[in-house]
């Protein structure tokens, strides 16, 4: 039985291969950040700045832009592609490995009133 976090995994890849634009600005903006010194940032924030910059395949209105669940993932595929960076996100233990798949599709934004 594949686990919660192969689930998002691939669900990270699928989107990665749609998105690539997504992948050179995280790189980009976390290049940003470390070129003006800072030795740990916030994923979150580099997220929030994609957002801002692009419709990241979504419209707002049928689909979110940028999946919240993917953050931990771009984070740890920065460090893991420039080793020299290691630590600049700080990351947790990924505890969707001892979870089951949720077998879901991705929340719409017409699932929430």
């Amino acid at each position: 039985m594949v686990d919660r976090f192969e689930e998002m995994r691939q669900d990270v890849i699928q989107f990665n291969r749609k998105h690539p634009d997504v992948w050179r600005l995280f790189c980009g903006f976390t290049f940003d950040m470390i070129n003006r010194g800072f030795m740990n940032y916030s994923v979150n924030a580099i997220f929030e700045r994609i957002r801002w910059e692009i419709d990241a395949g979504g419209d707002g209105v049928t689909s979110f832009k940028l999946n919240n669940n993917y953050r931990a993932f771009y984070a740890r595929a920065f460090m893991r592609k420039y080793p020299q960076h290691y630590g600049f996100f700080r990351t947790r233990e990924q505890k969707s490995r001892d979870l089951a798949p949720v077998n879901l599709p991705e929340l719409m934004p017409s699932h929430f009133h």
